[in-house]
């Protein structure tokens, strides 16, 4: 029996519940990023208070710091962080591409090199499911082989064939019980390449699929066709995740093809940078507009950056170097996201969502600010 159910669906967007170990997932969803057991100057009670039912966390970096052991021992990474929800771990398939100076891959698996102590750490794609279900992840995700944006069509095609081989052998060792597997669909940008991949993801009949290896630069529509050319082959009644995306519009445009979970550590990085999200889009609180300003980042938010303190204030914490400003942006930022999906999902309810979506880019390209939906 499948663990996601579609409530409704508006064209091909869709709203639904993905059930877990830790509790239903509202999809679309927006997962936060929490790389190393934490989502950055958060605390878990702000996080849930954004509105999100699940977060991600990286398996690779767990693995290596604090260890797969530790972790056991503090009762699984839920407790160990204090996150009662539901956790999706990332493989580490992404540090083939992001860490590629310092590791290795063949067809048995690959070789990470430690960004903490140089130590060398071999993960075949039985190993990737297995640290994850020592974790205590909700959702484990396959190992897959990603490639750099540019790479030539011989690296995809071979990263495509060899994460359908490791696909395979996650799929042989899932220890199921409840915990969900995700295979991983590829093809860099050939649509005929990224459907062929999907087919074959599809054929392991995993609990839910992702669509990798998009995001990288590549203009909207090109990201839209290439994502329609991997859900034309991915079941429909399974949850689909688009990994690593976090911008209102490109949300909004993959709901609209059938997408219903996302990650990016963009909302979270662009705080730390002084950037606030708004439905006017970026939102600088560094530059000298913000100094005189005591308009709160969003005038419809109510969380505690919008409610409590003006865009004058926040300002003045960057400018200061005050770890406060970082806090109150983040939360803002994720519960900017949340709302998002809040909203999509009721637009999608309501059969209004291709109505919902142009007005959220029309705010946008006019800088205006959204009404709650």
């Amino acid at each position: 029996m499948s663990a996601f159910r579609i409530q409704a669906s508006d064209g091909a967007a869709r709203t639904g519940e993905l059930t877990t170990l830790h509790g239903p997932v509202r999809t679309p969803a927006f997962m936060p990023v929490g790389t190393h057991a934490t989502v950055k100057a958060l605390d878990p009670s702000e996080v849930r208070a954004s509105g999100a039912d699940i977060l991600l966390c990286n398996a690779y970096h767990l693995a290596l710091r604090p260890g797969v052991e530790l972790i056991e021992r503090a009762g699984g990474l839920h407790s160990f962080m204090g996150w009662d929800r539901a956790i999706l771990s990332d493989s580490g398939g992404y540090q083939l591409v992001s860490l590629r100076n310092v590791t290795s891959v063949d067809d048995g698996g690959a070789v990470f090199v430690s960004p903490y102590d140089g130590s060398r750490l071999r993960v075949t794609p039985e190993d990737a499911v297995g640290i994850q279900h020592r974790l205590g992840s909700d959702v484990i995700m396959c190992l897959d082989h990603p490639v750099p944006f540019g790479a030539s069509m011989q690296a995809v095609e071979d990263a495509a064939r060899r994460t359908a081989a490791w696909a395979e052998r996650c799929r042989s060792v899932h220890p199921g019980g409840g915990r969900l597997l995700f295979g991983i669909a590829k093809g860099g940008f050939d649509a005929e390449l990224r459907h062929h991949s999907a087919q074959q993801i599809a054929t392991l009949d995993f609990d839910g699929n992702a669509v990798c290896g998009l995001s990288v630069g590549e203009p909207l529509p090109l990201m839209e066709e290439m994502t329609a050319a991997s859900l034309s082959a991915l079941p429909p009644e399974r949850p689909r995740y688009f990994m690593g995306l976090g911008t209102d519009r490109e949300l909004l445009t993959m709901i609209g093809l059938g997408v219903d979970m996302f990650d990016c550590v963009v909302p979270t990085r662009l705080a730390r940078n002084g950037t606030a999200l708004t439905p006017s889009g970026h939102l600088s609180l560094r530059g000298a507009a913000a100094q005189d300003d005591l308009s709160p980042i969003d005038p419809t938010c109510a969380c505690a950056a919008c409610s409590r303190f003006s865009r004058a204030y926040l300002r003045h914490l960057f400018k200061s170097g005050e770890i406060l400003a970082h806090r109150l942006v983040s939360l803002h930022n994720l519960t900017h996201l949340g709302r998002l999906m809040d909203q999509a999902r009721d637009a999608i309810q309501e059969r209004r969502f291709a109505a919902f979506r142009r007005t959220a880019a029309a705010l946008a390209d006019a800088g205006g600010v959204a009404e709650p939906g």
